[in-house]
């Protein structure tokens, strides 16, 4: 088998924006509101919310905008009982109209413009700098949402979810941590204790949104860091199951080792939608392990791994279904055990039920399989395994996955009809389970290895052979005219 070397990976280019979301500072500074309308009252109770000092020129002023001037959400609002003038817009931060008709609010933009201020007018995005999303507010910590006015109520529709996802006390935490941030920097605490000391907060805080933070939680977690020693100075390793494709299957944890991560080792097994959720600044190598096909040395991977972390990096190990099935992560885990380095697991879904939960194939059932097992297609030298238990494999009240049997399915099938395995077992072949060009052959086990080579299906490839498939050959079949 060729080698390969571990190649570093270009994080690709950041897709095109309709809008460029930028949170904006307004404390203390000037905002003008032309219009007296209600649509101009909420403009005017987000700018005072966000600090702005607002001032408002409208002839006509809404009762709604005089009773939020008595009480402001924070800056001050004061109302100017007469029409704007270009005067007005001099040292503002921003402008805001609210107008009926279109020549009203194209003056009004021209003068902004003319000005120096960046302008919003009302429901009349031609005449826009920029515009207002929908908020979830959990200040400071503030979310906003943007279909560049193409569909404002999907854009809603997501701040529902949004909303139901954060819980009301993560602003507490925020806040905290807004708090504690100086006084973590004048602790003495190194770059990588104080990164240690985020990562106890954040986890802290996920999982007790509720808890209202005190300083005796700061004294806690910089006393954990303290408590570390010199382990917080190594970095870690962290193996991640990628599951067998779909991005939508990844765990969280899972999701937030991408999102933590320095480095991050993949394999050629891996999907790159799960690589988008990694953060970008993070350095991306592939190490590409295929079967059947130039692979990175296990060793080099193993050397790589320990070298990122020894200087205190996060590496995520990223592997195709779980690290834990057939994917050599016991060599990994004593390569790190013998440096020193700490490593943890992020289980993935290991692609026999990936494949299965997207065919709607119980791998066990009552009646026709009380056992489950999974096999490798290949040993370490590509060839099939000497160590298969092949009466098990025979046994017709057990379902076998076979992973990665693309090059060793006839000689399987062979030696396991041999041993009593009857070649009229149904069986399915499923090639890239659970992406969307999933590709699945259903046929006699007999026949199986026939049928693929005939069907020439791309990798990675599983194999599942037993009663339970019975069902779902039939589906199968009837849906693509294939002969059983």
């Amino acid at each position: 088998m060729n080698a390969r070397r571990p190649q570093e990976t270009r994080t690709p280019r950041m897709g095109a924006l309709a809008r460029l979301p930028v949170f904006l500072s307004l404390q203390g500074k000037r905002a003008v509101l032309a219009g007296g309308s209600e649509a101009a009252a909420w403009k005017a109770e987000l700018l005072s919310a966000a600090g702005g000092s607002v001032e408002v020129f409208a002839d006509d002023i809404c009762d709604a905008l005089v009773a939020l001037a008595d009480e402001p959400p924070g800056g001050a609002i004061t109302l100017y009982r007469r029409p704007w003038r270009s005067l007005d817009l001099k040292d503002a931060s921003i402008a805001i109209g609210a107008f009926d008709n279109d020549d009203d609010a194209a003056t009004f933009a021209t003068a902004s413009r003319t000005a120096g201020v960046p302008v919003n007018v009302v429901d009349k995005p031609a005449y826009c700098d920029f515009s207002f999303g929908s908020i979830v507010n959990r200040s400071p910590l503030v979310i906003g949402i943007s279909t560049d006015g193409a569909a404002p109520v999907f854009a809603q529709a997501i701040r529902a979810k949004l909303e139901a996802l954060l819980p009301q006390g993560f602003a507490a935490w925020a806040a905290a941590a807004a708090r504690w941030r100086g006084a973590l920097k004048a602790s003495g605490l190194s770059f990588s204790g104080r990164r240690k000391f985020w990562q106890l907060f954040t986890a802290h805080a996920v999982t007790h949104p509720q808890q209202q933070p005190a300083e005796a939680d700061y004294d806690r977690l910089v006393a954990e860091v303290h408590d570390l020693g010199e382990t917080v100075e190594t970095g870690s390793v962290t193996l991640v199951g990628a599951g067998p494709g779909d991005p939508e299957l990844l765990t969280l944890r899972a999701v937030r080792a991408l999102q933590s991560a320095d480095v991050i080792l993949y394999d050629d097994l891996v999907s790159r939608d799960v690589l988008d959720f990694a953060r970008r600044e993070a350095k991306k190598m592939l190490v590409g392990k295929t079967g059947h096909g130039p692979s990175c040395k296990q060793d080099d991977i193993n050397a790589l791994m320990v070298a990122l972390a020894r200087p205190g990096k996060r590496v995520v190990r990223l592997k195709g279904g779980d690290p834990l099935v057939f994917a050599r992560a016991g060599e990994e885990i004593d390569a790190c055990h013998a440096a020193g380095i700490a490593v943890e697991i992020a289980p993935g879904i290991t692609a026999a039920q990936g494949a299965a939960a997207s065919l709607g194939l119980p791998l066990t059932d009552r009646d026709r399989a009380c056992r489950v097992q999974f096999i490798t297609g290949h040993a370490k030298d590509g060839q099939l395994p000497k160590d298969i238990d092949w009466r098990s494999l025979a046994d017709p009240a057990t379902t076998t996955a076979v992973y990665m049997p693309a090059k060793t399915l006839p000689m399987l099938v062979a030696r396991a009809v041999a041993a009593g395995l009857d070649p009229r077992t149904p069986a399915l072949a499923i090639a890239r389970a659970t992406r969307a060009d999933q590709q699945h052959i259903a046929a006699p086990i007999g026949n199986l290895p026939n049928r693929l080579q005939q069907m020439a299906l791309p990798g990675p490839l599983l194999v599942i052979i037993g009663q339970v498939t019975a069902a779902t050959a039939r589906e199968v079949d009837i849906k693509t005219g294939a002969a059983a």
